[in-house]
This record gives structure tokens, C-alpha cells and sequence, in this order.
């Protein structure tokens, strides 16, 4: 994610306010699930059905980015309203720009968060390819007090202290185990510990060995500040990670981890993921 040390209040409630009223006034739509789509799977927007579109570029106070896409699009999918993000801001983003989609869309009505990423395994039982629902996380950032929530409390968003303790839905990660296995995918689920490091670089063999004995199945560089922020909104958040490589742990290994594995894997993965997402919301 490569979080710069800005202040992460750098953004006011009007600023969040006035991007909220501009997309509510150019859309019918009123999304009550917001979805993040991670590395490679920006192809969930395309299962939305009467779509709007909006270019970062052309919303107010809204971020931008580099990237070849980077848009919202508003929708509907399985009959439920929802704005998909395609693009999200987690390489060389300060933290309050990564997040400040959320308090958006906590504006706009939105209720439930859906998160995926690409991330390498951990678990040694994990095989690439698997999709893991996130049951818990490690915020590794939020140990050196890069938390989105550091600074001034705004209250209109959320409490002071906000638990995390239940930072990731039981019930939907439940429905999703129903809906892998009617789809007939549940050999490939998987359940477990989700730990943010910062990158951009891909962790080194002590840092892989470290992170499994503090009990992570998988390591990535994004979701975590989002997550934060949306169960500080009160937000439910159900969170799925696509097992794209597994990370090296023997020095003697000849193996390393690039982008092009995850991208290829993504791919190969992809249509599993969306049919799970898209069975997980005919269940809500």
C-alpha cells in the first residue's frame, strides 16, 4: 500500500458530503452494498446490470489515480443495488485517500462493504487458486500508528474507539460458504487471517516466517484501512482473498514472487470469484 505519513485528516465532512450529494444527484440509484474490487478483478463491475458510470477524474474532492481503469459504476446485481469500485488506491496513496471512498459511500447509504484482493499464502494448506473469506486480520501498519482513524474523531462518522473484535460479518461469510457450495466451488474455499504489510515490495523469507507464527494465512498490501474505516461507519464487511501465489519461506528456494503470477492467476480464478459474489448477494 506504501502509506505516506500525511495527516489523515486531511479531508473534512463537507468535502465527503459534497462528492456524496454530487453522485446522488447524478444517479437514480440508491446502492445499499459497495464493492472493492482488488488487483485483476475489476470485472465485477461487468455483472452489474443498468449501469452509470462515473470517472474518478470527474468527481468532486474524489480521488484520482493512475491506472488503466478507474471509475464507480452504480448497478444493479441479483436485484440489489450496488456501486462497484474499480480501481482502488494502494500503491504510493496516503492513507486518507485510500479510504476516502468509504466514508462516501457510507453517505450515500451504502450498508454492507464487499472486499477482494490478491494476496500469496501463508498457510501451507492454501493452494494458489484457492479464495479464502477473511475472518480476521493483522494490521501491521496500524502497529507503527498508521491507522486511518488517528487524528480528530468526527463523530458523525463513528465513535472514538470503535471495536474490531467483529470486523468481518459471520452471517455473510456463512452465506458465502452456502453459496460455494451450491456453485460447487467449496473444494477451493478457504477461511482464515489476513495480514496488511505496507509494500510495494513482496515480504522477504524472515518476514513470511514471522507473519505465519503470528497465525496469518495470507498477506497483502491493501483492505485493512478500508475495512477500519467502514466498521468504524458501521458498515458490514465481508472480505474475500484470492490465493494468487504461494510466498517463499526456504532460502534455498529458487522461487520469486512477481506480478505476472498474481495477474495469471487472477485470471484463471476470476469467473469463480464473481459467480460467488453474485450467489452471495441473491442470499442477502
Amino acid at each position: 500500500m506504501n502509506i505516506s505519513s500525511s495527516n489523515p485528516s486531511s479531508y473534512k465532512y463537507e468535502d465527503y458530503r459534497e462528492t456524496a450529494d454530487w453522485l446522488l444527484s447524478h444517479t437514480e440509484q440508491r446502492p445499499k452494498i459497495a464493492i472493492i474490487c482488488g488487483s485483476g478483478l475489476c470485472g465485477l463491475a461487468d455483472l452489474l446490470d443498468n449501469k452509470t458510470v462515473f470517472p474518478y477524474k470527474g468527481i468532486p474532492h474524489f480521488p484520482n489515480r493512475t491506472g488503466h481503469v478507474s471509475q464507480l459504476v452504480f448497478g444493479e446485481l441479483q436485484g440489489k443495488q450496488c456501486v462497484c469500485m474499480q480501481g482502488h488506491f494502494n500503491k504510493g496513496y496516503d492513507i486518507a485517500t485510500v479510504t476516502y471512498p468509504v466514508r462516501v459511500f457510507f453517505l450515500l447509504g451504502v450498508e454492507t462493504l464487499i472486499i477482494t484482493n490478491a494476496v500469496g499464502g501463508l498457510n501451507p494448506n492454501f493452494k494458489v487458486g484457492d479464495i479464502m473469506l477473511i475472518k480476521d486480520h493483522i494490521n501491521m501498519p496500524g502497529y507503527a500508528g498508521q491507522n486511518p482513524l488517528c487524528g480528530h474523531n468526527d463523530e458523525r462518522f463513528g465513535v472514538r474507539f470503535p471495536c474490531m473484535s467483529d470486523a468481518y460479518d459471520k452471517d455473510l461469510s456463512s452465506l458465502a460458504k452456502e453459496a460455494a457450495e451450491e456453485q460447487g466451488c467449496s473444494s477451493f474455499i478457504q477461511q482464515g487471517v489476513y495480514c496488511m504489510l505496507a509494500g510495494p515490495t513482496f515480504e522477504t523469507i524472515a518476514e513470511c516466517r514471522a507473519l505465519q507464527k503470528l497465525g496469518a494465512d495470507a498477506v497483502g498490501m491493501s483492505t485493512v484501512p478500508e475495512v477500519v474505516v467502514a466498521r468504524h461507519c458501521g458498515l458490514r464487511v465481508f472480505g474475500l482473498s484470492l490465493i494468487t501465489n504461494k510466498v517463499v519461506t526456504d532460502y534455498n528456494s529458487q522461487e520469486k514472487t512477481n506480478h505476472d503470477e498474481v495477474l495469471e492467476t487472477t485470471h484463471m480464478r476470476t469467473q469463480d470469484l464473481q459467480r460467488l459474489i453474485s450467489n452471495l448477494l441473491a442470499k442477502m
